[in-house]
């Protein structure tokens, strides 16, 4: 029976998380699909299962022999051990789910950029897999398509945002923009963008500087990534990392030592503060 109630424990988690909303912390919804697809399938499991283990009882044989001592002896420590090893077992699969509905699910922050590390290129060392790869600063698709249709990709989605004087990049573009202005800065310098994200404070900037960010989620939490600009004040600026600004600012291009290439940044011509939006990620929607 304990299988039947994990079942139903995965059953319960998948469908609360859709009910609640918070299944967006956790994938792109465009994926959602696959999550509903699997809360069915727990679902139908567990009702397999109840029925399998009700058969089972109803048809178990109660004779014991005791007259085998020796044998009945085994017998027990095998059970014990085996015992043993589906306790632990559950343990495995109780415990996602225990933390899953009872434990507060905790929004990505600046914390996170501290522990992970920030740098630039995108993609971490010698690791080619491209659902494995957390990316930084610059969103980057080429991980997902060959040579050529990602050039055909860039080339049609950068047809969305040139010959306009002014760029906002909201929920639904924050993403397929940034990937635009990074891979041709050149085309959009002199350009009005505006966008709204958390600051980061990184320690290698001058104090008239910082990055305005949003965490962006491709497929899943899995592969999602830090993505904005850097920032460029006037003068020294006191904002605090994870506070939320919006900012508008002249896109311009320069070399940064740290990460040793030449990145785009914003030149501020105004930023404000603003609310925390309700739901802080943005999803790559192509």
């Amino acid at each position: 029976m304990a299988r039947a109630y994990m079942l139903f424990g995965f059953t319960v988690f998948l469908v609360q998380l859709h009910v609640s909303g918070n299944i967006t912390k956790y994938i792109n919804m465009k994926y959602s699909y696959l999550s509903l697809t699997a809360a069915i399938l727990f679902g139908l499991l567990t009702v397999i299962q109840v029925i399998h283990v009700f058969k089972t009882e109803g048809n178990h044989d109660h004779e014991h022999d005791h007259d085998c001592d020796h044998t009945c002896h085994h017998g027990h420590v095998h059970k014990k051990e085996k015992g043993i090893k589906r306790f632990l077992s559950a343990i495995v699969f109780i415990f996602p789910v225990f933390t899953g509905l009872f434990l507060p699910i905790s929004t990505l922050d600046s914390t996170i950029v501290d522990a992970k590390g920030f740098h630039f290129p995108v993609s971490e060392p010698g690791n080619n897999d491209p659902f494995m790869q957390r990316q930084y600063l610059k969103p980057d698709l080429s991980v997902y398509y060959g040579e050529d249709g990602y050039k055909q990709l860039i080339k049609q989605e950068t047809k969305e945002f040139v010959n306009k004087n002014h760029i906002e990049l909201n929920d639904e573009n924050f993403l397929k923009g940034m990937e635009v202005l990074y891979d041709n800065p050149g085309i959009f310098l002199g350009t009005k963008v505006t966008y709204k994200g958390f600051v980061y404070r990184e320690k290698s900037l001058n104090n008239n500087q910082l990055f305005i960010f949003r965490f962006g989620i491709i497929h899943c939490v899995a592969d999602s990534g830090v993505y904005g600009m850097l920032i460029n004040f006037p003068k020294k600026t006191n904002l605090k990392n994870d506070q939320w600004v919006e900012v508008t600012g002249t896109l311009k291009q320069m070399y940064y030592q740290p990460f040793k290439t030449t990145i785009p940044y914003l030149q501020v011509d105004n930023i404000k503060e603003v609310k925390p939006p309700s739901e802080p990620y943005v999803y790559r929607n192509k």
